[in-house]
């Protein structure tokens, strides 16, 4: 995925983003732009995309809300990590976890990633309903919208998917990886050919011949089926823009912009906030107002299984579990890699083992899928006073005559002022939100200034004043690799790859071709057309994996092969 000549095998692989965790990421292993636009369109376009987008309907937002309040809150987004996380990031060239070390003490660090451990495992548990509200279908059981299992039958579901996800967690991270990879291009296709197939149905229902007044009367309405106040406009917006709090504001992503050669690829976070959290939750709340009229049911009573099975047939149904999977095993990852801080002694393996018991166990509740929009601005805003701390000393202190590095430099193992920082914030959130003077979606504002402020008061206070200690954070320099030299011959696995990817790229047309059929069929024959796509979409969707999967494996095998050629050139 990445585009540059200097790049070595080893940064292709998952693991690779996590070699560098103690120090600075050197200059030969960084990264081009093609590997950040495919990392964001992928990570992006998952399961909570069904989630949202279904339950933006339901609570009421309107065509406006969405189609302009949705570009403000992700434009916002996309800007905070361009502004704030990457440059932090390409600056320091380390996780955050690392870089708080250095500012909070290594007591601080473990307090954080324990807290962001359980954020993580909760997450991933929602990640694991949401695959069990597919697989729950073939066996008759009803969704689950209670925050409790009301059928044990979902239970044993859960438990079987968790277990399935867990073991797949520990034993191969790098060719799940290599999978979702594979996946990701026909999942954000899924949602497309989902809103093309339910698009008849929605213009019957309404009478209406345009698309926006259609949108107007049976998706978007305005209304909540419960009669209480519709989301807006703004909540709207700042829910987009808080939705990835945690990576942008609260600087989780600077594990993946480290590897970045410029401060401006964070820009390319847009190809997943305008393909997965724009046109994907677009797609996605089409697909649930075309589900509920398909069944004659009201939407709050369907999950995200039934809305991908009754617009998509199994293709939905899945398109849901692939979706759960393939996020919910990454997150996993994360989980492992926070606890690391406090189970030094304890192998990648172990972690994940026992932080995927919890998620599972977490997954039988659907609390963490019907709660879902609440859940993540909760997150986003646990944890962002800490992106605040960070900024703070990172540019705020060198320009206001404090030390950077102050209590490290001091030797405490943890520094009070940061963690009185975060308190504090985090008090005023819960006070502002409690209180109700703020909703729980404009929060983010006032906490972020909040902990900016107090920090950089309690620090001065505490003797972080005093001209600032030169630290180099940079790179250590390494001489520029030797391109290799050009081959002009065509070896027999470029030809494979070639002849795969051509397969692979036909099936997702043949994909796009069928919600197309479905999509212009005469009134008279939608029904049946639907039925048809229902049996058909299957088809190339299975040849799709199979020939993505060969694209995709000779693919990275070929950059390996590359990249060894490379560094035998003397």
């Amino acid at each position: 995925m990445s585009d540059t000549t200097t790049t070595t095998a080893a940064s292709h692989d998952p693991e690779f983003l996590y070699e560098f965790d103690r120090e600075p990421i050197p200059k030969s292993r960084l990264l081009g732009p093609g590997y950040f636009a495919g990392a964001y369109a992928g990570e992006h376009v998952a399961a909570t995309e069904f989630v949202i987008g279904v339950t933006f309907v339901n609570w009421g937002a309107s065509v406006q809300d969405i189609f302009f309040g949705l570009v403000i809150g992700n434009l916002m987004a996309v800007l905070t990590w361009t502004l704030v996380c990457a440059p932090i990031a390409v600056d320091t060239r380390l996780t955050l976890y690392w870089y708080l070390r250095k500012i909070g003490g290594p007591r601080l660090n473990s307090i954080y990633s324990v807290v962001n451990a359980c954020l993580y495992s909760i997450m991933a548990g929602c990640m694991i309903t949401v695959s069990a509200s597919a697989v729950r279908i073939p066996f008759g059981i009803p969704p689950q919208l209670d925050w409790y299992p009301t059928d044990v039958r979902f239970v044993l579901v859960v438990l079987a998917v968790g277990a399935v996800v867990v073991t797949l967690a520990v034993l191969g991270f790098q060719r799940l990886a290599t999978f979702a990879t594979v996946c990701s291009p026909w999942m954000f296709l899924m949602f497309i050919v989902g809103a093309l197939a339910v698009l008849p149905e929605l213009f019957a229902s309404s009478g209406e011949q345009g698309f926006f007044e259609m949108a107007r009367t049976s998706v978007w309405t305005g209304q909540t089926p419960d009669g209480s106040e519709p989301m807006g406009f703004w909540k709207v917006a700042a829910f987009a823009w808080i939705c990835n709090l945690g990576m942008h504001g609260a600087l989780s992503d600077m594990a993946l912009f480290r590897f970045a050669r410029k401060k401006s690829y964070g820009l390319f976070s847009s190809f997943g906030m305008f393909l997965g959290h724009y046109l994907a939750w677009i797609c996605a709340g089409l697909m649930g107002a075309g589900a509920a009229v398909l069944l004659g049911s009201p939407l709050v009573q369907l999950d995200a299984g039934e809305v991908g099975f009754q617009a998509l047939g199994w293709a939905g149904a899945l398109a849901v579990v692939i979706a759960g999977w393939t996020t919910s095993n990454p997150t996993l990852y994360r989980v492992g890699l926070a606890l690391q801080a406090v189970t030094p002694n304890w192998s990648r393996a172990k972690i994940t083992l026992v932080a995927g018991v919890v998620t599972t166990i977490v997954a039988c509740f659907p609390f963490v899928f019907t709660g879902l929009l609440d859940y993540v601005a909760v997150y986003g805003l646990l944890i962002s006073p800490i992106g605040a701390i960070v900024v703070t000393e990172h540019w705020i202190f060198p320009r206001t005559g404090l030390r950077r590095y102050w209590s490290s430099h001091a030797g405490h193992a943890i520094n009070w002022a940061a963690l009185l920082a975060w308190t504090i914030s985090v008090a005023l959130a819960v006070v502002l939100e409690r209180t109700g003077t703020m909703h729980l979606f404009y929060l983010f504002l006032p906490v972020y200034g909040c902990g900016m402020v107090s920090y950089w008061l309690l620090a001065k206070a505490m003797g972080a004043g005093g001209s600032d200690i030169a630290e180099s954070d940079a790179a250590p320099e390494e001489p520029p690799a030797v391109p290799a030299a050009s081959v002009t011959r065509r070896s027999p696995v470029d030809r494979r790859m070639a002849i795969s990817g051509i397969v692979a790229a036909l099936a997702l047309v043949a994909c796009v071709w069928l919600g197309y059929c479905t999509l212009t069929a005469p009134v008279e024959s939608y029904r049946a057309m639907l039925a048809k796509l229902h049996t058909q979409l299957p088809i190339p969707t299975l040849l799709y994996f199979v020939a993505g999967t060969i694209f995709f494996t000779l693919r990275e095998r070929s950059k390996r092969d590359g990249a060894a050629t490379e560094a035998a050139q003397p």
